[in-house]
C-alpha cells in the first residue's frame, strides 16, 4: 500500500508545547516549529511577538492520513490547549498566541468545523471555542533554535512548568496513540 502524506498547520498558544506532543503521535512524520496566519513574508520571533505581523505561533504536521486522520489530530489539537480564549493561552497573550487551524483543504475545513460542532454540542468547554479555522496561505520555519525546544532544553523552567505537565497529561490520554 502505497503512503499518502498529508499536512497540517495548527495553532493554540507556544509552538514548543504542540512540537513535543504532536511529535510523539504514531502516523505522524515531521512537526515544525513556524509562523502562519500573517501579513508579512518570513518574519522573525522578535517581529511574530510584538503582535504586530497577524501571524500565530504555529506548528505545521506532515502525517500519514492512513495511520492518523485529520480529525484525530484535531481531538489532540483540543485537548492540549483551550480553545475558548481569544488570543491567549495561560500566561500568553497577543493574536499571535491565538488558536487556529489553517487548512489546506476543503475536506480539512469541513472536519474542523464539524469537530468543532460536536465539542460544542456536548458542553465540553465552559465558553464557546473560538478557535478560527482560516485557509491556509503560507507557513514559516521558526528559528533553530525554537526546532525540538522541549526535546533539547527540558530543564529550561518554562519546559519543566508549562510544557511538561502538557505532555505527562497528553501521553496519559492517548495512549494508545504514541509511537513506540
Amino acid at each position: 500500500m502505497q503512503q499518502r502524506i498529508e499536512i497540517a498547520t495548527l495553532a493554540g498558544g507556544c509552538f514548543w508545547c504542540f512540537e513535543a506532543i504532536f511529535k510523539e503521535l504514531i502516523g505522524v512524520e515531521k512537526v515544525v516549529s513556524g509562523y502562519s496566519g500573517g501579513l508579512m513574508s518570513d518574519p522573525s520571533y522578535k517581529e511574530v511577538s510584538s503582535g504586530k505581523t497577524g501571524h500565530a505561533e504555529a506548528v505545521q504536521i506532515t502525517f500519514d492520513p492512513g495511520i492518523i486522520s485529520f480529525k484525530e489530530l484535531l481531538e489532540v489539537f483540543f485537548t492540549i490547549h483551550d480553545p475558548t480564549t481569544l488570543n491567549r493561552q495561560g500566561a500568553d497573550v497577543g493574536t499571535q498566541y491565538r488558536s487556529a487551524i489553517f487548512y489546506h483543504t476543503p475536506e480539512q475545513a469541513k472536519i474542523a468545523k464539524e469537530v468543532i460542532a460536536e465539542l460544542e454540542s456536548e458542553k465540553i468547554w465552559g465558553a464557546p471555542i473560538v478557535t478560527e479555522i482560516t485557509q491556509f496561505k503560507a507557513f514559516y520555519h521558526a528559528e533553530k533554535y525554537h526546532q525540538d525546544y522541549f526535546l533539547h532544553n527540558p530543564d529550561h523552567p518554562y519546559c519543566r512548568v508549562v510544557i511538561e505537565p502538557k505532555v505527562t497529561k497528553f501521553r496519559k490520554q492517548f495512549l494508545e496513540k504514541l509511537k513506540k
